[in-house]
């Protein structure tokens, strides 16, 4: 138990878990995230830590995580496999564990073409679900990809995976999720939720093969702020899946972001209702002063310590 993360905790127990993103600065500044954390507080079990989203240079995850602890508050460390090679990813993990860092979500990654760097070498010497297997070997037998016994301090990781209900194939997607829960993923963060009727159908086959059992899914949540956001979300980001009578009602609303967390927090509502999810992850992308009444008029605050 001494080694549990609170996120851990809370799933395990079968409270409903919150965990919200914070966004990393363009800059070296960590006042940024002590703010947007700070807005937090108190409003979710555990605080994902981008690692370069969207391949744009950021303040590196490890970085972050080291403020959200200095600050009690817990981390979720993200880690991509497109900027690092084997080495590197199992050298972090090590790094990471060593100052506290209890959860990791471990994702492919965009790739580099869509960020600021279109130029960069992507490495891709691993995909996630290649990933989560070595750590899953690190922390349970103790030894590297390598085969390589770990010398001093197995790292204790609760290890997550992402997971997107709504890309095509469609008809691949669980078989997907099944990898990665095979792999070792403890718990899940979703694609953000838009198409309820979508998802439903994702977490039918999902419960069909008993999924929903094996690992924690937590639904993922993002209010739309503006018809701008709407538009580049729905027809430029690949992945999302925005209906027509959700973007409809951002377009001809008078209030957009008013709309926007009317529309976030009837999700909300109806995400708990799902039989086999076990909490939701909110990304508010640069609107995190959302948050907290979002968490609050849904009845999730406040969060157990």
């Amino acid at each position: 138990m001494g080694s549990q993360s609170n996120l851990e905790k809370v799933l395990s127990e079968g409270r409903f878990a919150v965990t919200a993103e914070v966004g990393p600065p363009k800059g070296s500044d960590p006042q940024k995230i002590i703010e947007k954390a700070e807005i937090l507080r108190d409003c979710a079990d555990a605080f994902n830590i981008t690692d370069n989203q969207t391949s744009v240079v950021r303040l590196s995850s490890m970085s972050g995580c080291f403020i959200l602890l200095k600050m009690n508050l817990e981390p979720v460390m993200q880690i991509s496999c497109r900027d690092r090679n084997r080495i590197a990813l199992q050298s972090d993990i090590l790094g990471a564990s060593a100052i506290g860092v209890k959860n990791v979500l471990f994702i492919t990654g965009d790739h580099q073409s869509f960020g600021n760097h279109p130029g960069a070498k992507g490495v891709y010497d691993l995909d996630s679900i290649q990933l989560i297997k070595i750590i899953k070997d690190m922390r349970d037998n103790g030894i590297f990809q390598s085969g390589d016994k770990i010398i001093s301090g197995t790292p204790e990781i609760f290890i997550g995976a992402a997971a997107n209900p709504f890309a095509d194939p469609f008809e691949f997607r669980v078989d997907r999720l099944e990898k990665k829960i095979e792999a070792g993923s403890d718990f899940i963060q979703t694609q953000s939720i838009f198409n309820l009727d979508k998802f439903n159908l994702w977490m039918d086959e999902v419960r069909s093969r008993g999924l929903d059992k094996k690992v924690h899914i937590l639904g993922g949540i993002t209010p739309l702020k503006s018809i701008k956001m709407t538009e580049r979300m729905k027809f430029h980001v690949p992945g999302v899946d925005i209906p027509n009578d959700i973007y409809d009602r951002i377009k001809n609303a008078e209030d957009p972001k008013s709309e926007g967390y009317c529309i976030a927090h009837d999700l909300i509502n109806e995400v708990k209702k799902i039989n086999g999810i076990h909490g939701i992850h909110i990304t508010a992308l640069f609107w995190e002063a959302i948050i907290p009444k979002l968490v609050k008029e849904t009845n999730l605050y406040p969060r157990s310590k």
